[in-house]
């Protein structure tokens, strides 16, 4: 065996065996500063709020301002798809796979019924 082959795979078991290294500290350091957060601390209920928010947000850019072939849609169907996929989540205590199915199917049905001429 050659020894330039032989050194070449040393070198990327030790580049592996760093890399890994470097992920795993950061790991341990994030399961180590997680057990000490509490969870209905006020600085967890912030990020969540701004997690709220963004998505909020981001549903809105979506809806209003769609980009690509979504932008072809009426905004009555991706409104319609929205305010369903809201009551679905509502009605359900905020399950989010039903809202998120009811919503989908809304629209493929809203979408499908102007392809075939019905509304």
């Amino acid at each position: 065996m050659n020894s330039a082959t032989l050194w070449g795979s040393w070198e990327l078991w030790g580049i592996l065996l760093l890399v890994s290294l470097a992920t795993y500290v950061w790991r341990a350091a994030g399961a180590t500063i997680a057990a000490h957060i509490d969870p209905n601390g006020d600085l967890v209920q912030w990020f969540s709020c701004l997690a709220y928010g963004m998505l909020a947000g981001l549903i809105s850019r979506i809806v209003l301002l769609p980009v690509g072939i979504l932008n072809e849609t009426p905004l009555s169907d991706r409104l319609a798809a929205l305010l369903v996929g809201f009551a679905i989540f509502f009605v359900l205590k905020r399950r989010t796979v039903p809202s998120l199915v009811a919503s989908i199917a809304t629209f493929g049905v809203l979408t499908a019924l102007r392809d075939f001429g019905v509304l």
